[in-house]
């Protein structure tokens, strides 16, 4: 699955995962108020058994098929 990460300038250490970069115009107002503005750092063919640090891959893959995106907050700040 192809996956593109950008960096929320707002708020460090805060990730979304997008199926498609054409869903940053679609998010919902809560989350891109939160996240602010953000800046593209990754471009990846995700896998569900590839290793992450602080992820699991296949709850990202879950998310980007259930809604297209996937937000990756602080180790600590997730319940993880």
């Amino acid at each position: 699955m192809h996956c593109h990460v950008y960096a929320s300038f707002r708020k460090s250490g805060t990730y979304l995962w997008l199926d498609d970069p054409e869903r940053l115009e679609k998010l919902p107002d809560a989350l891109r108020q939160l996240l602010g503005e953000l800046r593209f750092v990754l471009h990846v063919e995700l896998q569900r058994d590839r290793a992450l640090p602080h992820q699991d891959a296949g709850r990202i893959m879950d998310n980007l098929r259930a809604q297209g995106w996937h937000l990756q907050l602080p180790p600590g700040e997730d319940g993880n």
